[in-house]
């Protein structure tokens, strides 16, 4: 069975449905994990998604601010929400999918939305970094987050760090720049190496290649400027490393109507 997720933080679910729409309708995969929604899981539009084929819908909402959601096609047998940081503030939900898809073991996706860190890279002065790199120390920390052997876990989320040179427009220009600074790259990449995580798009894409999935609504002409970073990943399990069948990010949702700043990331998954 071939699984297909796509994560997108959409910047507001309500406000940008029809988006979420065009591209279900167009791309169609398996299972979405949305961040940022922002709104309570009692105003998130599931008839929406039910009509659109996605019955299964996991949530962890709050009002205007952060939220996460899992909506799929394939059933899941259980899901979980996780605080970080002794904070309740919406910016995780796990699924597990096994006997309800009828797999022959179990899959664990876990879907992120970590936190910017405000403008200043100092935690001393800003307490929105301070917060962000403590985050990403208690990921590192999660004993859910380093699977083992046979574990077929998936990652996927705004984690909010591009963390490789190439993974920014400018790596000289972005070194004191909330995102790409090296104690946000190192903390990242520790999560990733302590779980032993194989980063999907740096394993089909190589380092020399530029990689966007963030361009700043700042910019009058995005496309010309093309000043992007790589803030969404999908990350998998050493077990399911051989079974990426595909990857891609769909960049001309960037240039949709009223668009968020961030664009669809796509992997399919031999599970």
């Amino acid at each position: 069975m071939h699984l297909s997720l796509t994560t997108w933080n959409i910047n507001s679910v309500r406000l940008r449905i029809d988006l979420v729409a065009k591209f279900l309708k167009a791309q169609r995969p398996d299972v979405l994990c949305l961040q940022e929604t922002k709104c309570p899981d009692d105003a998130f539009p599931l008839k929406r998604f039910r009509r659109l084929g996605y019955e299964h819908i996991a949530l962890n909402g709050q009002k205007g601010y952060h939220g996460v959601a899992v909506v799929s096609k394939v059933p899941f047998d259980a899901s979980n929400i996780r605080t970080f940081c002794d904070k309740i503030d919406s910016r995780h939900v796990t699924v597990t999918f096994g006997r309800e898809a009828r797999l022959a073991a179990p899959l664990v996706l876990h879907n992120f939305y970590v936190p910017a860190g405000g403008d200043i890279p100092d935690p001393a002065l800003n307490p929105k970094f301070a917060h962000k790199l403590q985050f990403l120390d208690e990921m590192k920390a999660c004993a859910p987050l380093h699977p083992q052997g046979d574990d077929r876990h998936v990652l996927v989320g705004d984690l909010n760090v591009a963390p490789h040179e190439n993974d920014v427009w400018s790596h000289k220009q972005l070194l004191k720049i909330v995102s790409h600074t090296p104690v946000e790259c190192e903390k990242l990449l520790g999560v990733q190496s302590h779980g032993n995580w194989v980063d999907v798009a740096r394993a089909r894409i190589p380092m020399s290649e530029k990689v966007y999935t963030w361009w700043s609504y700042r910019a009058a002409d995005w496309v010309a400027a093309d000043r992007g970073r790589r803030l969404d990943h999908i990350w998998v399990s050493q077990a399911l490393r051989d079974g990426v069948r595909d990857f891609r990010i769909t960049r001309d949702a960037r240039g949709w109507n009223r668009p968020s700043d961030h664009v669809p990331v796509t992997a399919v998954i031999e599970v």
